[in-house]
This record gives structure tokens, sequence and C-alpha cells, in this order.
């Protein structure tokens, strides 16, 4: 009995000191046969990790379950959203206007990624306050995702400090799709 209380105070204290020190938040379940398991430091290979679904034009849910926020672009609403009033009020368009141009941003990254396998990098900043993934994405054929879609003119430029290391790139293949009118811009 005392062996067992030895092996369950480790296990407690293993299991926390991995939470403390883990790189990914150390989730605690069972394997189906009723064995707890406590996955320790970081539990997936994001440089091959297949794309499970877009959310939206700048939103992806990987196979892991995770959401992953394209770096540096926006793309339009497609939901009902505080977002989406907000940007109805800046842009003076109606919100069923912007949900169309969402559903098209939308409808361009799916294609674009959804079934795909693909790498993420990370800038300075992992996670944003909603605890997505903030990564550039790249397909296996080294298309890069976040400047695919601005380059076709489906997303606007958002730059939030300290994540802008691929900010200059964007910020060119914006000003060409406004001005070649590809995409969104075209209409």
């Amino acid at each position: 009995m005392k062996k067992l209380i030895k092996i369950i105070i480790a296990v407690i204290v293993l299991g926390f000191t991995a939470y403390l020190y883990a790189e990914e938040p150390v989730k605690i379940y069972t394997d189906g046969d009723g064995v707890f398991k406590i996955p320790f430091g970081k539990s997936y290979n994001y440089t091959d990790v297949g794309v499970k679904r877009a959310v939206d034009g700048d939103t992806l849910v990987l196979e892991t379950g995770e959401r992953v926020r394209l770096i540096g672009i926006d793309t339009p609403e497609m939901h009902e959203s505080n977002k989406l009033k907000r940007d109805s009020q800046r842009s003076g368009q109606d919100a069923s206007t912007i949900q169309k141009l969402g559903r098209r941003a939308y409808e361009f990254t799916k294609n674009l990624v959804e079934g795909k396998r693909v790498s993420l990098e990370f800038d300075a900043e992992k996670y944003d306050r909603y605890d997505r993934l903030l990564a550039y994405v790249y397909l296996k054929d080294g298309t890069f995702v976040n400047a695919e879609v601005v380059k076709q003119g489906y997303a606007s430029l958002l730059t939030i400090p300290p994540n802008v290391k691929h900010s200059d790139l964007f910020l060119k293949l914006y000003r060409e799709a406004r001005a070649n009118k590809r995409g969104l811009w075209g209409d």
C-alpha cells in the first residue's frame, strides 16, 4: 500500500512539473482503457500537419483540433459578430455585403488549404488572446498561404507588432492586388 501511495504522489508531482515547464498546455486524458495519460512538452509536429477545415478566410482548424489565425492578414467577416458591426461602420458597407465578401475569401482559403498538409512558422508570439495559434502557413509545395491570400486579393493587412516578420512582403502584395483589381478588389 505504501508503494502505491508513493507511485501516486510521484505521478502527481511529475504531472505538475510537466504542467509548469511544458511548451504546450498539458492535458490529462484516458486512452479509452481507463489508463490516464499525461503528455509531456510539445505534442504536435507543426512541420507536417493536416488542415481539417477553414473557419473563414484567415482562420484554420488543424487535424490536432487547434485553431490557427493567419498572421498579418485580415479577411472580411462572414459570421455575425462585433467585428462585422465595426467593419460595417468603418467601411460604410452594409453587413450583408461584407458577409458576401467574407464568403468569397473563405472559399478561396478553403480551396487553397482544406484537406492538405502544411507547415507552420511562428513569429514573436505563438498564441493570440483567443488561444489560437498565430502562424505563417506553408503548403508542402512551398506556397506561402498568408501571402497567397493577400496576393490574390482576398485579404487586407493586419499588422500587429511584434508579429511583423513578413509585413513588408504583405504590403507589396496588397498594393499589387488592389492596383490589378484582383479578388475582392475587382468588385
